[in-house]
């Protein structure tokens, strides 16, 4: 067994090899769908010796199976968005503390206190909908701010236009989080300038928009909002734990997350440096579900472990999901 600790206060990189193997043994042991499918690769605790031979789940398995390493009852189920008649994910939570942690942590690891800001949500796509992990991250953060402002707007843009300028008169460090497409509808209602406000994107127009590239949303949404940089947060149903961006796109994680990047062809292959490929994650507070996560995201890395990510690529591509029956 690994403890809450273990995970959570990881000082180097050895440390975060160290428990990042004993993690892999606890899940193949104990997650069903995992071990299968290590098995199916030839890969076993006895012959994966580095965090280099570990086998990462496709994600599409979190579709079709119940992806869990214990046997404890299910607290929260987590469930992707999607159109009408597609298949979503579903994240079978079995301690909702590990989530509330690794949130608390990684916003804190980022931008300090969360009781220093009025958050501000913008998420109506989220909101209109049941088993968001983000609505229930962002609900919690709102209620640890304490502070009587902070809270959840759907599509009462002046209300909201207000509340922002009023922040910003007081001088109070304000973070306002929202989805793209809301955060564009925002600014065609007034253009602002902020200084004490801190504008972070979950990125996605969910239907509502024409896709862009990022650079180009980030400009418009910097002259919309008067700020110098957009901030952005990269998480997902399947995971437990979030990457954040400070500007430009380049992401980096808490100490108990990792981004690896795959050659889309062969899964054990990893690229070097600034190459472009399938998106590896590992988070270390899915002990419950499985840690090894095989993204549908393309992105790269950098030296300096930080990340960007460029897109995705579609079904068809992601290797392994065909050795088992989805």
């Amino acid at each position: 067994m690994v403890s809450a600790a273990d995970l959570f206060e990881i000082g180097s990189k050895k440390e975060f090899e160290k428990i990042t193997m004993k993690v892999f043994r606890h899940q193949f042991e104990n997650n069903r769908v995992y071990k299968s499918y290590c098995e199916l690769l030839g890969k076993n605790p006895s012959n994966v010796k580095n965090i280099l031979q570990i086998p990462f789940l496709p994600i599409q398995f979190f579709k079709s199976h119940e992806v869990v390493s214990n046997q404890d009852a299910t607290q929260a189920v987590f469930t992707s968005s999607g159109t009408t008649g597609m298949i979503t994910s579903k994240h079978y939570v079995t301690d909702v503390s590990m989530y509330e942690t690794s949130y608390t942590l990684g916003f804190k690891n980022f931008y300090g206190s969360v009781e220093n800001f009025a958050v501000l949500a913008l998420l109506p796509s989220y909101l209109e909908r049941e088993g968001s992990s983000l609505i229930y991250m962002v609900e919690d953060l709102i209620q640890k701010s304490n502070h009587p402002d902070s809270g959840f707007y759907l599509h009462n843009h002046e209300e909201l236009i207000a509340k922002i300028e009023a922040l910003e008169a007081q001088g109070q460090q304000t973070l306002l989080i929202g989805v793209t497409y809301a955060l564009l509808d925002l600014i065609e209602t007034k253009k602002m300038k902020l200084q004490h406000t801190i504008i972070m994107e979950t990125g996605g127009m969910k239907g509502k928009r024409k896709e862009m590239i990022r650079e180009e949303l980030h400009q418009i949404l910097m002259e919309g909002f008067g700020v110098n940089a957009i901030h952005s947060e990269y998480g997902m149903t399947e995971l437990l734990s979030q990457a954040y961006s400070l500007g430009e796109g380049i992401f980096e994680c808490p100490p108990f997350m990792e981004v690896l990047i795959r050659d889309t062809e062969d899964p054990f292959t990893y690229l070097t440096a600034g190459k472009t490929g399938g998106v590896n994650v590992i988070d270390l507070a899915n002990y419950n579900s499985c840690s090894f996560i095989a993204t549908q995201d393309l992105g790269k890395k950098y030296q300096d472990h930080s990340f960007e990510i460029l897109g995705r690529f579609d079904h068809s591509d992601i290797r392994g999901c065909n050795l088992m029956v989805l």
